[in-house]
């Protein structure tokens, strides 16, 4: 795939000590285009101030929000509100939220808990087509996509474009598993969160550009590549890692 078929942003989580204009602007000085807002500290769902102000910021920078990284977790959230986080996203200029699927992996599951949850996911659905959203569950530990057959068959099950996938690689696997998880899931997959983490440990891009070449292979149509975390944590530390990620999409 060609550098210029990707676009490339950043998660506002990996910088939950700076302010919003803080990262607007780091962002804006590195070249990337997008920002996925999270809403548990720079853009909480019902502060419609913080919202609107992130907004224009992004409008005087020249940047777009390209997903709105929830925390609202499908079978322990009450789907009731999920209208307030779709109405925050849609303040924000984005259709596309970010959630979490279930409170355990597949697993950990019984047959009843994975029928009430896949039951969940799809009255979630109906409520993406009512608002001409896009819900997409993140490959996380302790949901159902923290294993490649499970997030296979939900995505298989609920069958839907309204409801589709994020992917990263999982610290705690090798790369083969990493490997095979992006490829099996990248029919489905919207969004990619870029890091380099092995276990608890942290690393910079620049550690891991083969493996992150050897990932992207698997994506043959565009997405979005969203930076998550610096190793080190520091906002100072991001240009170091953009020059990294433009090494990994040049090929």
């Amino acid at each position: 795939m060609k550098e210029n078929q990707y676009l490339l942003g950043l998660v506002s989580v990996s910088f939950r000590g700076n302010t919003p204009k803080e990262i607007i602007q780091a962002v804006k000085n590195v070249g990337l285009s997008c920002i996925e807002w999270g809403s548990d500290v720079h853009a909480p769902c019902r502060d419609i101030a913080r919202l609107n102000e992130i907004a224009e910021l992004q409008k005087e920078y020249d940047l777009f929000c390209s997903s709105y990284g929830t925390y609202f977790r499908l079978g322990e959230t009450p789907l009731s509100e999920l209208t307030d986080y779709i109405t925050a996203a849609k303040i924000l200029g984005t259709n596309v939220l970010r959630l979490w699927c279930g409170t355990k992996n597949g697993k950990n599951m019984t047959e009843e808990e994975r029928r009430l949850l896949l039951e969940e996911c799809r009255k979630s659905v109906e409520i993406a087509e009512k608002y001409d959203v896009f819900f997409c569950m993140e490959c996380h530990h302790d949901t159902i996509a923290e294993y490649l057959d499970d997030a296979l068959e939900f995505m298989k099950e609920i069958n839907s474009p309204r409801f589709r996938m994020y992917w990263q690689p999982f610290q705690w696997q090798n790369i083969e598993e990493n490997m095979k998880y992006a490829e099996a899931i990248a029919p489905y997959t919207r969004n990619i969160h870029v890091f380099q983490w092995k276990g608890q440990e942290k690393f910079s891009l620049n550690e891991g550009i083969e493996e992150w070449q050897g990932y992207l292979s698997k994506f043959t149509t565009p997405r979005t590549l969203l930076l998550e975390f610096m190793p080190d944590g520091r906002i100072e530390t991001l240009p170091t890692e953009m020059d990294a990620l433009k090494r990994i999409i040049k090929g």
